[in-house]
């Protein structure tokens, strides 16, 4: 029986390392590729019992290993010269990057909302962190009760920004609302991944978002306050009951908070309640680990659809 084959692209990362742990808590069996930076090169990481060796990436290397799956945790810039020579070599990639979401010949994709999208398709794009957490959420609402209007405010980790990360101003006892460079809209590009990547996810192009991002002085998993209005009318009871029996959802009666939700792959969804001042709208409290499926698991879940 032929051996599966993955390369992990970015594996000394936050992302990276991560993405070897959920391949190993979920069994895949495989023969394993490693690359990172030339400062990485040489190193030595076991997965699955088996050790392997990290590489740096090259032309001739990557046609002669013939992976079956990449997965790319390496930012934009290496995602943007090395994936399409992984495609050419046969591989399918699946990049955490930003560099590939937003092409209209991409699949944007979370398993629960719309793995068909992929067919026939060599490059997947992840979605960013907070979008995937949202829009898990988001998506069984948006079916039965059409979304108008999102307003999101997030709580974002430190772990978010990898590792050893600079800030504008210190971010213990801060809240900094200031993620990535800001646009000429006023928008920072957090925010704006967060508004056009729900939009493609959903297929609703004419959703009206609002996004603010901050970073908080939390170690893992990002927080978001959900503010949506929807087109039809609302029914409090059927909206809890549809997020408990949600794909890829915890419903919380109460709510949950980062020290609980670390270390699993649910999106917790709580302080599930009508918006007083608007007809037919929603807050909700949405809380997901980033390292995890806002990252690393979202795009071995991708591969497992795959390979099933």
């Amino acid at each position: 029986m032929n051996t599966t084959k993955i390369a992990v692209v970015g594996v000394t990362g936050l992302v990276g390392q991560m993405m070897l742990q959920v391949l190993q808590e979920r069994q895949i069996e495989a023969e394993y590729f490693l690359f990172a930076s030339s400062h990485h090169v040489g190193e030595k990481i076991t997965v699955n019992g088996d050790e392997y060796v990290v590489e740096v990436l090259t032309e001739t290397r990557v046609a002669e290993i013939k992976a079956d799956f990449a997965l790319f945790a390496a930012g934009a810039e290496v995602a943007q010269v090395w994936a399409p020579r992984f495609v050419a070599a046969g591989t399918t990639v699946i990049d955490n990057s930003s560099y590939y979401r937003m092409q209209p010949n991409v699949p944007l994709v979370v398993p629960e909302i719309n793995l068909m999208t992929i067919k026939n398709h060599k490059l997947i794009a992840n979605p960013n962190c907070s979008t995937i957490g949202a829009v898990v959420a988001l998506a069984p609402l948006d079916r039965v009760f059409k979304i108008k209007r999102i307003v999101y405010s997030t709580y974002q980790a430190i772990s978010g920004a990898g590792r050893n990360p600079k800030f504008k101003y210190q971010i213990e006892n801060n809240v900094l609302p200031d993620i990535d460079v800001r646009l000429p809209d006023g928008n920072t590009k957090e925010e704006a991944k967060m508004i056009h990547e729900t939009r493609k996810i959903l297929g609703r192009t004419e959703i009206a978002i609002s996004a603010t991002a901050a970073r908080v002085p939390v170690a893992n998993c990002h927080c978001i306050s959900v503010n949506v209005e929807f087109g039809r009318r609302l029914n409090l009871e059927r909206v809890k009951q549809i997020l408990s029996q949600a794909p890829g959802v915890v419903y919380c009666d109460d709510y949950a908070v980062p020290t609980e939700v670390s270390g699993h792959d649910e999106v917790y969804v709580g302080r599930v309640r009508l918006d007083i001042s608007k007809p037919n709208t929603l807050n909700m409290w949405v809380v997901s680990d980033n390292l995890r499926k806002g990252a690393a698991t979202n795009a071995v879940q991708i591969m497992e659809s795959l390979l099933a």
